[in-house]
């Protein structure tokens, strides 16, 4: 069992996507049941795209100076951390009424014609297919799902652009206002834990969705 763990909150102490994210980290843990954790630690600051990363990108790969690989080489990395991933773990704290800027330039990083989606007669097709996320979503003062919600949208819509249609969200819901939700939270994260149906392949899957979709 594979996880790719990615942490955006600037908090490193007191985040609560990044408590979500310890807790489902723990919780497996007391199951007993063996999974390799690969960290992404955003505030690891990622590169913005510039002129030559999108040039780049836009070269043929068989074309490709070893300067053009040299710039893709972070981009190349990110991609291989999640293909060699069954489960992502994604902590998503909203920022005025958004994600976090890091975790937008891991997405731009990671999104790339030819090698995680692809363009069909049918329209795009996600390549990175057979992998489940769970977001660790936690707002201040935004209400999951509602008009001012420009995070868990666009985060399950470009998920599923890559091929991750498999998607959970935990939710730690206005809990700057609501003393009760991260207990909530990790209530969620409890019961997708203690629901996980463990297949022959040793991938992460719950066999029913936890929390709020």
């Amino acid at each position: 069992m594979k996880i790719l763990r990615i942490d955006s909150s600037a908090q490193t102490e007191a985040g609560q996507s990044r408590h979500l994210a310890d807790r489902i980290i723990d919780r497996l843990t007391d199951t007993g049941k063996p999974f390799d954790v690969t960290v992404r630690d955003l505030n690891n600051p990622l590169p913005l795209l510039d002129h030559a990363w999108i040039n780049a990108n836009s070269t043929p790969e068989e074309d490709r100076t070893d300067q053009q690989k040299d710039v893709l080489a972070l981009s190349d990395t990110l991609i291989a951390e999640i293909d060699a991933a069954d489960t992502l773990i994604i902590g998503a704290p909203v920022y005025n009424f958004s994600i976090p800027a890091s975790l937008k330039l891991w997405i731009d990083l990671i999104c790339r014609a030819r090698k995680t989606f692809a363009y069909s007669d049918t329209g795009p097709k996600g390549l990175l297919s057979g992998k489940t996320a769970i977001v660790c979503f936690a707002s201040g003062g935004t209400d999951f799902g509602s008009d001012i919600d420009f995070a868990s949208g666009y985060l399950r819509h470009i998920l599923g652009f890559v091929g991750i249609t498999d998607v959970t969200f935990v939710v730690a819901n206005r809990h700057f206002m609501d003393d009760t939700a991260i207990a909530r939270a990790e209530g969620e994260v409890d019961a997708w834990v203690d629901q996980l149906d463990q297949p022959n392949d040793d991938r992460l899957r719950p066999a029913a969705k936890a929390g709020v979709n």
